[in-house]
């Protein structure tokens, strides 16, 4: 069995309130691969992000944070 460590390029913790994002990039058969994870008392959810579409990734949560700045600023 492959040790999918291995393959572990980059990793981030961000920890707010009582859950934990873990970003890893890592990097498989087909290429990268940003792996998202939210743990909430144990509970996990994935997504999955290829590293070729990660600018438009980034663009779309920069556009969703300038918006929600912006709707702070009105209430």
């Amino acid at each position: 069995m492959q040790n999918n460590n291995n393959d572990l390029l980059h990793t981030e913790k961000i920890i707010a309130d009582r859950k934990t994002f873990y970003i890893d990039l890592k990097k498989n058969a087909r290429g990268k691969v940003v792996k998202i994870t939210e743990d909430v008392g144990g509970n996990r959810d994935t997504i999955m992000v290829p590293a070729d579409i990660l600018a438009d990734f980034i663009a779309a949560l920069t556009d969703i944070q300038e918006t929600s700045d912006n709707d702070s600023d009105n209430s």
